[in-house]
């Protein structure tokens, strides 16, 4: 773990974006540790994710599965019993 001062980040702040290793940043004048930085790592959590349980998923029976037009509908009558309720007025 690198040790530096907040006056040298101040002076180059390309220290940040090129970290390889952990870097610990000090108060020179208090002598105390201020923040402890850690490099970002490359790897995109969402794509090593991505598609994790879609073999898991199971085939619903054609009768239980909702269409794309009943989704719309319910999801309209719950948004407008949201905003009733919210705002207290009907149509």
């Amino acid at each position: 773990m690198e040790r530096i001062g907040i006056g040298d980040i101040q002076k180059n702040t390309a220290i940040l974006s090129n970290l390889t290793e952990s870097l610990e940043i000090i108060d020179k004048r208090r002598k105390r540790t201020v923040a402890i930085v850690y490099p970002v790592t490359k790897t995109n959590i969402c794509k090593r994710l991505a598609g994790k349980y879609k073999d898991q998923v199971s085939t619903a029976k054609a009768s239980s599965v909702l269409s794309i037009e009943q989704l719309n509908q319910v999801k309209e009558q719950v948004m407008l019993e949201a905003m009733e309720e919210k705002h207290g007025c009907t149509d």
